[in-house]
């Protein structure tokens, strides 16, 4: 298993900071460093602007939004990166939710499974440098009865495949992932719960293909926050927990909600989101189970921390992103470093 970095979101308020973060994740072996989007920066301008200032560590998309592009754009955009990052890039795609998709792009949330297999299917033609024809539900290229005609690609990625993941929760969505996909992009991960919650629907998806989990990436984000009182570091995750399960979608399509339920949280889920919706955000932060941010983050104690990594191991996880807690640069460095040093602890380094 190795470690990742997940910078979240940019103009968060540490933004003087994250260059720095990157830097030292590279310094010290970390494997990736991702950047997300939604309706703030986008990721592609932080990628390159990292890219461009660290040496060793891969540089993620996790993730560009699939409403956001067509799917010949962002070939183009992950073919550029891929070239001025030397072969470091690795693509991350998701369909986001329908309030980001209707709200912020214009598009039409529906038959989210049907959209990304397609996106997937010419995203790799484009990639793969063939003239891009494609007849689909979705797109259609080039448009018929008009001037358009098959183009190919004019960039020349530095790698013949680009390594492809997908932002995948609900167990449809996890087994197409394993289907078509060369990892999976995971929140909310609780080891204790991975193989009925995340790596059977994955496994499933790999044995259509005719392939083993073996060489799929499973790359969970896990916040993090080093320290001797259990309880008050859960604490800090309360706001964070509440979003995703009360607040990430809409009443009815919440996936993380729905997450929360199949590992055992139903009347707790239902109170956060209850809460939540209503505006009490503090309320339904209280609501979250201390259990509930306890399987799904990495507090406490350094030896506690590595015992928790060799439970990720064990569930199968390849890859664990780290989102360190902390106000400062020194707070955030200092994650970074205590990470390292749990995983070696813990025998994985």
């Amino acid at each position: 298993m190795r470690l990742g970095i997940n910078l979240g979101y940019w103009g968060a308020g540490m933004d003087a900071d994250n260059l720095a973060v990157a830097q030292e994740a590279d310094r010290l072996g970390y494997a990736v460093c991702w950047a997300a989007e939604a309706y703030g920066s986008d990721a592609p301008t932080v990628l390159s602007w990292v890219a461009a200032q660290t040496e060793r560590i891969d540089v993620g998309a996790g993730i560009f939004q699939i409403p956001a592009r067509t799917p010949a754009m962002t070939a183009m955009t992950a073919a550029t990166l891929d070239t001025l990052s030397g072969g470091r890039f690795r693509l991350g795609l998701g369909v986001s939710g329908p309030q980001v998709s209707e709200g912020w792009y214009g598009v039409k949330f529906d038959k989210p499974l049907a959209r990304t297999r397609e996106y997937v299917e010419v995203v790799r033609k484009a990639m793969a440098r063939e003239r891009l024809a494609y007849e689909g539900e979705h797109w259609t290229l080039p448009l018929p009865d008009g001037p358009g005609k098959p183009i190919k690609l004019t960039v020349h990625p530095v790698r013949e495949h680009v390594p492809m993941y997908i932002a995948a929760i609900g167990p449809k969505n996890l087994e197409q992932t394993g289907e078509i996909a060369e990892g999976a992009l995971l929140v909310l991960f609780s080891p204790e719960h991975a193989e009925e919650t995340t790596l059977g629907p994955v496994r499933a998806g790999r044995a259509k293909a005719g392939l083993e989990l073996d060489g799929f990436d499973v790359c969970p984000t896990v916040p993090m926050a080093v320290g001797d009182d259990v309880s008050a570091l859960a604490d800090l995750f309360r706001p964070y927990t509440a979003l995703y399960v009360g607040g990430m979608g809409s009443r009815k399509q919440n996936f993380y909600n729905r997450l929360a339920q199949r590992m055992g949280y139903e009347q707790a889920a239902a109170e956060i989101q209850e809460k939540y919706l209503a505006g009490d955000k503090d309320g339904a932060g209280a609501a979250v189970p201390e259990q509930l941010i306890d399987s799904t983050t990495l507090i406490g104690p350094e030896e506690r921390i590595a015992e928790r990594m060799r439970a990720y191991a064990e569930a199968g996880v390849t890859t664990l992103s780290l989102a360190p807690a902390g106000f400062s640069l020194d707070e955030r460095l200092a994650s970074l470093r205590a990470g390292v040093r749990a995983l070696e602890r813990a025998g994985l380094g």
